[in-house]
């Protein structure tokens, strides 16, 4: 569950981290209203569950209320990366002294969580960590110990951070530990004119499974707000309200409501697979044939028809799918089982791109008989990762 930069500042404030006093706005008569309470001038900021707003268009500085105004009216139903704005944060603006980069994530494959940081913050820390990876510290972080005083001062030096970043090392990761997070970053964690380090940006994943420890944030987090205001009619060029929630965001909430274990990518091969290692391996191995993935879906070890049906119907709902890969081996769940429910979900789920089945293990080949008995035309079958994976790629990028 990711949170709204709104949401992930009050876990930050909750936690000690200073953070600039800011307010959200629905409609932008209330921009108006937050600018006037905060001092006039303010930086707008879309709230969106992407990054990249301030290269689109969605961060801005506003002089005045009236300017608060004009620019909340402007950047609502926005288009972000598919993000459509429904809110805007309205914050105090910030004399900057320095800007940083700082966050933990959790590294799977090691085991252990990750520091990231760096003196360079701000919307190119993408291209510094791309062209000078030198200037981004990478620090591991056990899991049983976490952040002590020492490892986030070993962390701040390693990142060229001043010695006061450590204190906001500290608590972020408490942030990570107490909110049930698998990832907190700050970006841009700065130093002000004044010498007071402050959080100016963040975002904070939750874990999924701790979603009943996390009763606060709502069961559809990515929902619209709630309606706004009634129209202004003083201001006929209000934007008309975004009926729904954006389009990655809807898709993740479909699959939520199915009970799958689904995430958007920005890829063109939709993936369905059965067990999480698995399915990240074939989005590896998509990848290394010249495709992006477009999404991670794993079935687990149920491959029902409803479950298939319900799979292929989120993954064709995406635009960007131009091709789907279905990569199964066969253990507890046999590959008959699992063709089954295939051919029995193209009874329900109008297939319009194509489809690449990959079957191995139990009873594979009962089951690619099965499908060739169904010898719908928009599937076909490869009997190995590798070349199921190229298949996918060459039909998703013709």
């Amino acid at each position: 569950m990711d949170l709204y930069e709104y949401q992930a500042r009050e876990l930050f404030k909750s936690h000690g981290i200073a953070v600039p006093d800011a307010t959200v706005a629905d409609h932008p008569r209330e921009a108006r209203r937050a600018a006037e309470l905060l001092g006039g001038r303010v930086v707008v900021k879309a709230q969106v569950k992407t990054g990249g707003r301030g290269k689109s268009g969605g961060v801005k500085l506003a002089a005045d209320p009236a300017a608060a105004e004009i620019t909340a009216r402007q950047i609502l139903g926005m288009d972000i990366k598919g993000h459509t704005v429904h809110r805007v944060m309205i914050a105090q603006p910030v004399d900057i002294q320095d800007e940083f980069y700082v966050s933990y994530v959790l590294d799977r494959a090691a085991g252990a969580f990750l520091a990231i940081a760096s003196a360079e913050g701000g919307m190119d820390i993408e291209g510094v960590a791309a062209t000078r990876p030198e200037a981004v510290a990478r620090i591991p972080v056990d899991p049983a110990e976490g952040v002590t005083e020492d490892k986030a001062a070993e962390i701040a030096a390693a990142a060229g951070l001043p010695p006061e970043a450590a204190d906001v090392l500290c608590r972020l990761w408490q942030v990570l530990v107490r909110e049930d997070a698998l990832l907190v970053e700050v970006n841009p964690l700065v130093r002000t004119a004044g010498g007071t380090i402050l959080a100016l940006d963040g975002k904070v994943t939750l874990d999924d499974n701790a979603a009943f420890r996390q009763a606060r944030w709502g069961e559809a987090p990515d929902a619209p707000a709630p309606a706004a205001p009634a129209p202004d009619t003083s201001a006929p060029d209000t934007p008309a309200a975004v009926a729904g929630p954006p389009p990655s965001e809807s898709l993740e909430a479909a699959a939520r409501a199915r009970g799958l274990n689904y995430v958007k990518l920005d890829g063109e091969v939709g993936i369905i697979g059965n067990g999480a290692g698995l399915v990240m391996s074939t989005l590896d191995v998509v990848a290394g044939r010249g495709a992006r993935p477009a999404n991670f879906l794993d079935i687990g070890g149920g491959a029902s028809a409803q479950v298939m049906a319900d799979g292929l119907d989120v993954i064709l709902s995406d635009p960007d799918v131009s091709a789907v890969l279905v990569n199964v081996f066969g253990g507890i769940t046999a590959c008959d089982a699992v063709a089954e429910g295939i051919v029995q979900a193209l009874e329900t789920v109008h297939l319009t791109k194509p489809l690449v089945v990959r079957l191995d293990g139990n009873n594979a080949a009962r089951g690619r008989a099965i499908l060739d008995a169904r010898a719908h035309p928009l599937v076909e079958q490869v009997t190995t990762m590798d070349g199921a994976a190229a298949r996918a790629a060459q039909l998703a990028t013709r």
